[in-house]
């Protein structure tokens, strides 16, 4: 049985257009994978609390030292290290807000990035150990930015994924959604059109 797990960063929760999105082809992968799994995780409703002093120095504490309280931090990061390294498919809702990644996903980021459980330090380098996996990162814009200076999100989330293990990643783009709606129109459609070419793919 194969299972998905889907990120939505939107701060509108399902209504935000990365989430639509991203509920699209999850409903397509559902409709062709009837044994599969569909795991969500919902941002908005359930964020990933940010990272501080406290929470990073459980991480670095040794189990046995740990206090309760550290503990418990430790066991939610590794409930999310777990939920990833679970499944089969990825699947990644990102908006775009003044030009980086949602802070959520950066809090996501900080909780599963441990040495010892998502990579580990070698002689030659990091090593990602969270493999054998694909993602689809559904990214949206209210301006043209992909292929410019001025994506920060692309290269940033492909190094992050490629340095935990997950090479296997493709991105779709839906921009220029505040641009008007004929811009707005043509861009979601050609969205779409490349969800229904990715289900075909997967299917296959």
């Amino acid at each position: 049985m194969k299972t998905l797990l889907q990120l939505n960063t939107s701060l509108f929760s399902n209504q935000g257009q990365s989430s639509l999105l991203a509920n699209r082809f999850v409903a397509a992968w559902q409709a062709d994978h009837a044994d599969g799994k569909v795991v969500v995780r919902d941002m908005a409703t359930d964020p990933v609390p940010h990272l501080d002093g406290e929470r990073f120095s459980a991480f670095l504490s040794k189990p046995e030292s740990r206090t309760a309280e550290q503990q418990a931090i430790v066991a939610y990061s590794d409930s999310l290290i777990n939920e990833l390294k679970n499944a089969d498919v990825l699947v990644l809702g990102l908006p775009l807000y003044n030009f980086g990644v949602p802070s959520v996903l950066k809090a996501y980021i900080d909780h599963i990035a441990r040495a010892g459980s998502t990579f580990s330090y070698t002689a030659q380098g990091p090593v990602g150990l969270v493999t054998g996996k694909k993602a689809l990162i559904f990214a949206t814009r209210g301006g043209q930015y992909a292929g410019t200076a001025m994506d920060t999100q692309t290269d940033y989330v492909r190094g992050f994924l490629a340095f935990i293990g997950i090479t296997d990643v493709e991105f779709v783009y839906a921009e220029g959604l505040a641009m008007g709606d004929e811009g707005k129109q043509v861009a979601i459609t050609k969205a779409h059109e490349k969800i229904a070419e990715l289900n075909l793919a997967l299917a296959a």
